[in-house]
């Protein structure tokens, strides 16, 4: 299992600074995965309501108001250019 997100501070448009448990820091845009997808994203689309993400200290990862999350594993893989392995993947199941 990867690190989770510890904190979080929008930059602007659909970017966010990352902090994750470990200290690793990382810029990601979430553009791509909001803009455009209709349903839950939909709200997320408008950058003021993109704004309201927090921290989930629970499921150690970013989320918005009406629920909407994203996988700690891959906003860490993402952030660190680290692969998720099949193992990975497994011991989180268990």
């Amino acid at each position: 299992m990867f690190p989770r997100v510890r904190g979080v501070r929008h930059i602007k448009d659909y970017k966010l600074e990352l902090t994750f448990s470990d200290g690793s820091v990382a810029e990601l845009d979430f553009e791509r995965r909001i803009v455009g997808r209709g349903g839950v994203f939909e709200p997320l689309a408008e950058v003021n309501y993109f704004c309201e993400v927090t921290v989930d200290r629970e499921a150690g990862t970013v989320v918005w108001p009406n629920g909407v999350d994203f996988c700690p594993d891959v906003l860490y893989a993402e952030a660190t250019g680290k692969a998720i392995s099949a193992t990975d993947r497994k011991l989180e199941l268990v």
